[in-house]
């Protein structure tokens, strides 16, 4: 007997049991036929996830490689990442994280009517990721402390996270960081039929007590001060696809959903769904969580020197807005995509002034009545007056794109607009920031007088040592480095740039033709750039279709300038498109 099931698209997802029922000579009889796994499924035009590219499904749902976006907005770095969706026992897990999170729904699950709509599956997973209480599946370390656990950057994919979650009875794995949990939401989603993608948004605001404006305070050697609000350099979120019923939208489209907890003013909490486009116009109170991550793209810079604890002076700055640029991975490419277009119109635009001012009245209720030049006038009280105004122009320019090892060369530009001389004390500094904006050490300081004649245009070049930054630097690659003006010169200027430090790169060069079921083998070689040992050097391997689990390989120690070369065999048990990721540690980062 053949037998077909067609379940209805609005069926439950998740994983039924078919039993067969015998009657014959009055007596009945029941059969187990098995089980099967009912899933959302964007190729049918009756689904909520329903897509109508087929470019778009196998990008968004069948893809199981994808590309994390980090660095910063004028300096973007990228590193793979395996999903693993369709790895063995994924699914299940995934179900598992369903009935975990199922309290998530008016406290308990007994009537799983929940499971049939996209936006309520993906608030559980949303939860589940980082905000459980006792059974999220990751943990962020606190205050940069991850001792106890596993460094947030050594992660290479979702599938050995799901599964130590799974193995270890639910409880979260430590630790991981934005990309990460993003990750991680992205293969439960494209796991579960919903199309999905991971999104990095540069300049991203977290501010507890204004939602509209960021605050960054320095002391006069141009060190930033650790205060409330943070700068995160990025942040890394989820967007799915789906028609949102509950907003009576007929087609699909994007929803925004961030799993990172993060500090509202009410305790830490994820987002969303929040639909894109109701981001871009302004339309805060359609959808969840709205006003945050409006307030995500859209918030304003304001810098502060810091004299003493009562005097705060605002900087003549040429401050960059947040959410400068939001990217994805491209279809069929391993470029990215700049989509910052679909969460906000071009800036100055009138259409990016209306949604403003449209969701200013929401986010601040007492100007709701407001007229748009009284909104206008009240933010820009708030801004930083341009360098312009004080009649100099500064920038900090990179004269090389260094690698962890090699010194960090810069061009000060400055530019005098007045037709007098100009005579200022500048004090510089660099300083280690973590990527979600945490001031660590400063480990770099100076100060110069500069001299400009009428118009004059001058170029310092400024320069920072591997020996002067190395110390510091651990797994946190980016620097901040900064100018300010003495303020008894008068007006305090400032200028800053953000400086990634390139990772050194791991080769892999496959030595024979891979095949399914057949040994193949690899070669991965690593060169220790620095002039001093790396000790406790680590290589990981890790490569859907290709390992049952990460290969560990110790390296121990590794001279200067020493290669060091290590042979894998491994056998491929899936057909496809593989791609094999190594991932180098070692006391430095």
């Amino acid at each position: 007997i053949n037998i077909s099931v067609f379940p209805p698209s609005n069926a439950c997802i998740g994983r039924y049991i078919l039993n067969m029922q015998i009657t014959s000579c009055g007596h009945t009889y029941q059969r187990c036929l098995g089980d099967f796994y009912v899933l959302f499924n964007p190729w049918c035009a009756d689904d909520p996830v329903y897509v109508d590219n087929q470019a778009h499904r196998e990008e968004y749902v069948l893809n199981e490689h994808g590309i994390l976006y980090e660095g910063v907005h004028k300096h973007i770095t990228s590193r793979p990442w395996h999903f693993g969706q369709f790895e063995d026992g994924i699914l299940d897990i995934c179900l598992k994280i369903l009935d975990m999170g199922a309290s998530y729904h008016h406290g308990s699950d007994r009537d799983h009517c929940w499971r049939n709509d996209p936006v309520h599956v993906s608030m559980v997973v949303n939860h589940m990721i980082s905000s459980h209480t006792t059974n999220s599946i990751m943990k962020i370390p606190e205050n940069n402390d991850y001792l106890k656990g596993t460094k947030p950057f050594s992660w290479n994919g979702s599938v050995p996270i799901l599964q130590q979650w799974y193995n270890g009875r639910c409880r979260p794995v430590r630790y991981g960081y934005c990309g990460s949990l993003a990750s991680v939401m992205c293969t439960v989603m494209r796991c579960l039929g919903i199309p999905s993608r991971v999104v990095t948004n540069f300049c991203f605001p977290c501010s507890i007590e204004n939602p509209l404006g960021i605050n960054e305070i320095f002391d006069c050697t141009g060190k930033n001060v650790c205060g409330k609000d943070k700068l995160w350099r990025y942040h890394c979120w989820n967007e799915s696809w789906m028609a949102r019923r509950d907003l009576n939208q007929c087609c699909g489209d994007w929803q925004c959903l961030d799993p990172t907890p993060l500090e509202t003013g009410r305790g830490s909490a994820c987002s969303g769904p929040t639909w894109v486009r109701s981001i871009r116009e302004g339309e805060l109170d359609l959808d969840y969580d709205g006003h945050h991550m409006f307030s995500r793209v859209n918030s304003s810079y304001v810098g502060w020197l810091s004299q003493n604890d009562t005097l705060k002076t605002k900087f003549f700055c040429d401050a960059w807005p947040c959410g400068q640029r939001l990217i994805t991975k491209s279809i069929g490419s391993e470029q990215f995509e700049d989509i910052t277009g679909a969460y906000k119109y071009e800036l100055g635009s009138v259409k990016n002034k209306e949604a403003f001012y449209r969701a200013y009245r929401r986010i601040h209720p007492g100007y709701c009545n407001a007229s748009n030049c009284h909104i206008e006038r009240e933010l820009s009280s708030l801004k930083n007056p341009f360098l312009s105004d004080s009649g100099i122009n500064m920038r900090l320019k990179m004269a090389n794109c260094p690698m962890y090892g090699e010194d960090v060369q810069l061009h000060w530009l400055l530019e005098n607009l007045r037709s007098e001389n100009k005579t200022l004390k500048f004090n510089l500094c660099a300083q280690i920031i973590t990527y979600s904006g945490c001031p660590m050490d400063q480990f770099w300081k100076d100060s110069v007088n500069v001299t400009l004649g009428p118009r004059e245009v001058k170029k310092i070049p400024l320069c920072i040592s591997y020996s002067q930054y190395g110390p510091y630097l651990c797994d946190h690659n980016i620097m901040k480095v900064v100018a300010v003006s003495d303020p008894e010169c008068g007006e305090v200027l400032m200028v800053s740039r953000d400086i990634v430090i390139n990772r050194p790169p791991v080769i892999v060069k496959l030595l024979s033709q891979p095949r399914l079921k057949v040994p193949c083998t690899a070669e991965i070689s690593f060169c220790n750039p620095l002039q001093e040992d790396m000790k406790n050097c680590v290589m990981t391997l890790e490569g859907c279709g290709l390992f049952k689990e990460p290969m560990t390989i110790d390296l121990g120690t590794l001279a200067s300038n020493q290669q060091a070369r290590t042979i894998v065999e491994f056998t491929p048990y899936r057909l496809g498109s593989h791609r094999l990721l190594a991932n180098f540690g070692c006391h430095k980062f």
